[in-house]
């Protein structure tokens, strides 16, 4: 799950900062030479499709998903269990909802063979690809995820299972907060560290 993680948040970056570059280039050629290239907001929308799919796995993966915890933190030890199992399933129920939708919009294109009503007539089928992919991604790891929730559950392992899957609390997001900041710090150091210091230091 890390690698998919990795992975997905690289894509993610690199989809956001392409899109800027071209939002860039499209704002000079217009301002130095009136030109245009007469299709940066349609791969704008493309972009916004696709990098919202990506970032429901990324919240997924790293339990960002809002959860109200108000209550959840006042109750007993079953009804945190049982919340937490319902929460995985009906996550993992969404997910499948949402990719079988798009499934039925990725029919519907390829019948009919649809193109964008813009000035480059993109076939939507490509990127109506790439954003179903997005979603598939996001079933695959959330039915992934309720698979393991009931691995632990059966092993009686509840403990770990409500760690895993429930809300993240306030000390479990400052503690990772403070390493995060700690990480930081550290690569900044070692950035600006001489070459003899990171010689010595390897």
């Amino acid at each position: 799950m890390k690698m998919t993680e990795r992975i997905a948040a690289l894509v993610f970056g690199t989809i956001f900062v392409l899109l800027s570059l071209m939002v860039t280039l499209e704002t000079l050629l217009r301002k130095l030479f009136g030109a245009s290239l007469q299709g940066v907001d349609e791969l704008g929308g493309y972009a916004l499709a696709t990098g919202s799919t990506i970032a429901f796995t990324l919240a997924l993966l790293d339990r960002n998903h809002i959860r109200i915890d108000l209550i959840h933190a006042r109750l007993g030890a079953c009804w945190k269990t049982a919340l937490n199992l319902v929460a995985t399933l009906l996550m993992a129920l969404l997910a499948g909802l949402l990719c079988w939708m798009a499934w039925i919009q990725v029919s519907e294109t390829l019948d009919y063979g649809s193109t964008a009503q813009t000035p480059w007539a993109t076939p939507l089928i490509y990127p109506q690809a790439v954003w179903f992919g997005g979603l598939l991604l996001f079933a695959l790891c959330a039915t992934g995820r309720a698979f393991a929730a009931g691995r632990l559950l059966l092993r009686a392992r509840v403990a770990e299972f409500n760690q895993s899957f429930g809300p993240r609390g306030l000390d479990e997001e400052l503690r990772q907060e403070l390493e995060d900041v700690a990480r930081r710090r550290a690569l900044a150091g070692v950035a600006t560290a001489s070459p003899e210091t990171r010689e010595l230091a390897s």
